[in-house]
């Protein structure tokens, strides 16, 4: 797959959790889906270059925690994104901490689901052992 699919795939797929979240948590509001779009595309853009700086800001941190700081840093992500967006709301820091882990896991199950293919090996096991497919 090219480069621009993919990229378009993970923004549906970071689109739909975000969605879905927005029925499990009342404090997460979209107001319509231009802001839903608008709201994944920033969220993948703040965790691919904002995100890995401030982990490596605060490693010692992360460190101490045994990687739960983590999960800190993945609702901050998402309450910037919600400052950043009109019409995307997250009601607190509570709200943005357990959906972020909701739509982490709900994304990640989403995307094997889809990348189950040759794109992306997973160990699928066979009658002598684990293989590639």
């Amino acid at each position: 797959m090219n480069d621009i699919f993919l990229f378009l795939i993970h923004l549906g797929i970071t689109a739909l959790s975000l969605w879905v979240a927005s029925f499990i948590f009342r404090g997460i509001k979209f107001a319509n889906t231009g802001s839903l779009t608008m709201a994944a595309l920033l969220l993948g853009l703040a965790n691919a270059f904002i995100r890995p700086i401030i982990i490596a800001l605060t490693i010692p941190l992360t460190v101490v925690t045994f990687g739960f700081f983590l999960l800190v840093i993945n609702a901050l992500m998402m309450m910037f994104v919600s400052s950043a967006v009109p019409g995307f709301k997250v009601s607190g820091f509570w709200t943005a901490f357990f959906a972020s882990i909701f739509i982490a896991v709900l994304s990640f199950f989403v995307g094997l689901f889809i990348f189950q293919s040759g794109d992306h090996p997973i160990l699928v096991p066979a009658q002598h052992g684990l293989t590639y497919t």
